[in-house]
């Protein structure tokens, strides 16, 4: 049976809000079987969850967030969780608690490799139940302008994504990248690809109280020609497989581990949870399976995570 994980004692982190650019302090804690992702403003007094789903993406602007109404607070919101799904995802964590102390989880170096070190660092525990995989049954695709997003049947988890920024830095990398979970490691491969932007939209969004906390140490940043970073690019196809990364964030806040294929063109955010709100809302288009190790599909074994 592959069974439900989550990490074996708390762990603390801090930084600070790419958009927002508040200190904040970050603490994962285990949570029971069955508890999913669940977000906590601890900030607030008492304390308000946000556990994910698709409806709970509010604002998909630059960063997915996630709101509730709450009797005492109005709207809570939290922003810029993508990074942190997408490690929860790649490493099969099912039941975690993640305190927050702000509006934003914290970039940290802008990637999603630290998630996986403070993850990493205490340890994963499998727990007495089975794991709950999402299975795509038949094609579902969403599309807006020249832009697409598609989920299809397929015997594990593999990603597709092409990029078309227009930017002699970018067109000089992979425009297009493909990940199977059944086949890479997702710590390897996707986690250190970073966030990036550019500087001539910095002006533009921090008047709009976005990127306050950006800057060269979380963030690969170039002008109208180059990247600014000395240190240049971790990995070759570094700004693909960040979109990549995203993706994972974003289609984890369905609630579960997807079996399917998913093939992107320029999507974002918001493409990504129209896609799996469509899903949901095709009950023929996928069903709930568990697995045991007789069973198991090709790939579901390696969503469930490497113990660590």
């Amino acid at each position: 049976m592959i069974r439900q994980r989550t990490v074996r004692s708390l762990v603390r982190a801090t930084g600070v809000g790419l958009h927002s650019g508040t200190p904040v302090e970050l603490c994962l804690r285990p949570a029971p079987v069955g508890t999913g992702i669940v977000f906590v403003r601890s900030d607030l007094d008492p304390p308000v969850p946000l556990p994910v789903s698709p409806q709970a993406v509010t604002d998909t602007r630059m960063a997915s967030t996630l709101m509730v109404q709450d009797a005492r607070h109005g709207e809570v919101r939290l922003a810029t969780v993508e990074h942190l799904m997408s490690a929860l995802a790649g490493l099969g964590i099912d039941n975690l608690f993640v305190d927050v102390s702000a509006p934003e989880v914290p970039i940290l170096d802008g990637s999603a490799s630290s998630f996986v070190y403070l993850v990493r660092s205490v340890g994963i525990v499998e727990q007495a139940a089975p794991k709950r995989f999402i299975r795509v049954l038949d094609t579902i695709e969403v599309n807006e302008g020249d832009k697409s997003a598609r989920l299809e049947p397929y015997d594990g988890f593999r990603l597709e994504f092409s990029i078309d920024f227009g930017h002699p830095a970018i067109d000089a990398t992979g425009q297009s990248v493909a990940f199977d979970f059944a086949e890479h490691s997702y710590a390897r491969v996707v986690a250190r690809a970073r966030t990036f932007g550019f500087m001539r939209d910095v002006e533009f969004l921090r008047g709009h109280g976005l990127a306050q906390g950006g800057h060269l140490g979380n963030a690969i940043v170039m002008d109208d020609y180059r990247v600014l970073n000395e240190e240049g690019l971790r990995i070759d196809d570094e700004f693909a497989m960040h979109k990549v990364l995203d993706a994972i964030g974003d289609l984890y806040l369905i609630g579960a581990p997807i079996l399917g294929r998913y093939v992107a063109h320029k999507s974002g955010h918001g493409l990504n949870n129209r896609l799996i709100r469509a899903l949901l809302e095709q009950s023929e288009a996928w069903e709930w399976r568990v697995f045991d190790d007789a069973a198991r599909p090709r790939g579901a074994r390696a969503l469930g995570g490497r113990l660590a």
